[in-house]
């Protein structure tokens, strides 16, 4: 820490908060800029496909963090994280069709997924303990930044018909950042861990959000409800492998009949997946309303719009009777929203429907933004073992990267199921997400049940 006190912390914060901010923007980037791209590469059936393969690699690729980090040290963890972003980066700026985008958002995953989780697991080595909050509120106002400039880069882009050179420029900047890294970061690792990776345990996840994502390519009915029913299984299959593993996913205490956290991370991963109508809303205002690229791509934002500024307000509540009543509101107002959205989604929508869409979809993110960060406290008190209290935090963004996985596959079959209507498949997934928004909320009613002393 002596050296990098001496050099300051400017290089640092550069590197940290840079590199969840190229995260962040590369999300909310292809969000917009991807309607346009398949216009001329083509994959239109496959469009649910680049969200879920980029999800898929990130979970899989957060549950390395910790242990790249003991293994490799700061500096070089960092190094390692970009390194796959770029190559993906750089096969999304090539593609010559859908198949090749998909390989190369994979691959931009298995970074992002790294990239994020080093984010904020590197401030604890790289900083003094007097700015571990600073640091952890620069870098968490990233996705701020990625919410405004992700769709501003993407849309002009696209909207110049130049969407390649869009994944160039975000290149260019993950190559700036990992210049700066030698310098900006420790390089000292720690002490090896021992703490196995659950392979098998991810490799059946990602077999179960396949599954999903598959169906929605498939037209024969049949065909789709096999391949659903065998997700189910799978996903079965994954439950009851965890419960019985000693290398699990997620914490011990998550399949206890009386912890709470099964009920805490299923009420996240409820709300990560409604978020998920953000990724089809650039599609849905090109195709419904004729609106340009650069348009859209602030349409697909409105989401994160909600959630981050009624994070601000709703992080201060404190009372506890308060704080259980926010947890289920929070998702029966996502289901309001969404079912809004979806009942104003018609062929030739004028401005006026869509300034409608895009206040729902923000009334939708506004309930994330009430719920989802006393979730996350409830999990981190949901045990007084340190231990299992630390594994349950970290397994935090696992459930929502989990819940962004499936909800991208899900999403894919709803809207494939609606073509070639469109307004029929935007109808299917806000309906269909709402459906499942409404049972989060019967859920978190029971993540933190009232005590004799809240009443």
């Amino acid at each position: 820490m002596t050296t990098t006190t001496a050099r300051g912390f400017g290089a640092t914060s550069v590197v940290l908060a840079g590199g969840v901010a190229l995260h962040a923007i590369n999300l909310f980037l292809t969000i917009s800029l991807l309607p346009t791209a398949i216009s001329e590469i083509g994959g239109e059936r496959l469009y649910a496909w680049s969200a879920t393969a980029f999800t898929i690699a990130s979970v899989i690729s957060s549950m390395l963090v910790s242990r790249l980090l003991a293994r490799r040290g700061p500096a070089m963890a960092y190094l390692i994280a970009l390194a796959p972003f770029l190559l993906g980066t750089v096969l999304a700026a090539l593609s010559p069709t859908m198949g090749v985008m998909l390989v190369g958002r994979a691959i931009q995953g298995i970074g992002g997924g790294l990239i994020a989780g080093l984010g904020y697991a590197v401030i604890q080595t790289a900083y003094p303990e007097r700015l571990w909050a600073k640091a952890t509120a620069l870098v968490s106002a990233m996705w701020g930044v990625g919410t405004v400039a992700g769709p501003a880069i993407g849309g002009a882009f696209a909207q110049f018909g130049a969407w390649r050179l869009a994944f160039w420029l975000l290149t260019v900047l993950g190559v700036g950042i990992a210049v700066v890294v030698p310098r900006a970061l420790p390089r000292s690792a720690q002490v090896a861990v021992s703490e196995r990776i659950p392979v098998v345990s991810l490799t059946v996840f990602a077999l179960a959000a396949a599954l999903v994502s598959v169906a929605g390519v498939l037209t024969d009915v049949a065909l789709i409800t096999v391949t659903i029913v065998a997700a189910l299984v799978v996903i079965a299959w994954f439950i009851r492998r965890e419960r019985r593993s000693a290398v699990r996913v997620l914490p011990a205490t998550t399949y206890s009949a009386r912890s709470p956290l099964k009920w805490m991370y299923l009420s996240i991963g409820i709300l990560a997946l409604g978020t998920v109508s953000e990724a089809f809303a650039p599609l849905f205002g090109q195709r419904l309303a004729g609106l340009p690229p650069l348009v859209a791509g602030f349409l697909g934002a409105a989401v994160s719009v909600g959630w981050s500024i009624t994070m601000l307000f709703s992080a201060s509540t404190t009372r506890p009777r308060t704080l259980r009543r926010m947890r289920i509101a929070g998702p029966a107002i996502l289901a309001v929203g969404l079912t809004v959205t979806g009942l104003f989604q018609v062929d030739n929508a004028g401005p006026g429907l869509v300034v409608i869409w895009f206040v729902a979809l923000a009334v939708a993110g506004a309930g994330v933004g009430i719920a989802f960060p006393h979730q996350l406290v409830a999990v981190m008190g949901s045990t007084t073992d340190p231990v299992e209290a630390g594994k349950a935090s970290a397994g935090i963004n696992t459930v929502e990267l989990m819940g962004l996985a499936f909800g991208s596959a899900l999403g894919g079959l709803l809207v494939n199921l609606g073509s070639p209507s469109m307004s029929r498949s935007a109808q299917f997934l806000m309906f269909g997400l709402a459906a499942i928004a409404v049972l989060g909320a019967f859920i978190a009613r029971r993540t933190d049940p009232i005590t004799r002393d809240d009443q």
